[in-house]
């Protein structure tokens, strides 16, 4: 049985908390294009995302082992916060955090709060790069997502974090944990 974070969002360690979701977004055509990001809470850094035409496997498991390899190897457990999608249930997935002594957490059925952190995230991105734009195709959508994680990641500064970027925050203070 999965447990939850009962909405203890916050960490004083990198690689400890993960949460990860998918969201959609849609083009004039009526093409769809998802996301799915891997953030860490510890400095609510996007460590990994895939963007798919289709919300198949493979747009939870390539980011998940693209996380995985980047890791660094600490000595605290990670665990990765999700809804109860599909995805996050498949064999696949489940087996690929076994294999990898993480633990698996996830939402309460039918309660967006429990996932709060990355809802708040999609708002953010949707918010600044995506309403009111107008995308002609599909790689111009997915080029401006790329963009935006990029600013997000490296130049938007968040107050929680001293008035850092994600990045920057998890740079700094890694090395004085470590």
């Amino acid at each position: 049985m999965q447990k939850t974070y009962n909405r203890r969002f916050k960490t004083n360690l990198p690689f400890q908390k993960v949460v990860t979701d998918i969201t959609e977004f849609k083009l004039m055509n009526g093409q769809k294009l998802y996301l799915s990001p891997f953030m860490d809470l510890y400095s609510s850094e996007i460590i990994s995302f895939k963007i798919s035409s289709r919300p198949t496997l493979d747009i939870v498991i390539n980011p998940l082992k693209e996380m995985i390899e980047s890791r660094p190897n600490l000595d605290h457990r990670l665990t990765i916060h999700s809804d109860q999608g599909w995805h996050y249930q498949h064999s696949q997935y489940t087996n690929l955090l076994k294999e990898h002594k993480i633990f698996q957490s996830m939402s309460r059925k039918g309660n967006c709060l429990d996932n709060s952190v990355m809802e708040n995230f999609f708002g953010l991105l949707k918010q600044e790069m995506y309403y009111g734009q107008k995308f002609k195709d599909f790689q111009d959508l997915e080029q401006a997502i790329h963009r935006y994680i990029n600013f997000y990641n490296n130049e938007r500064i968040k107050s929680k974090l001293k008035g850092l970027s994600p990045k920057n925050y998890r740079r700094q203070t890694f090395e004085i944990i470590y």
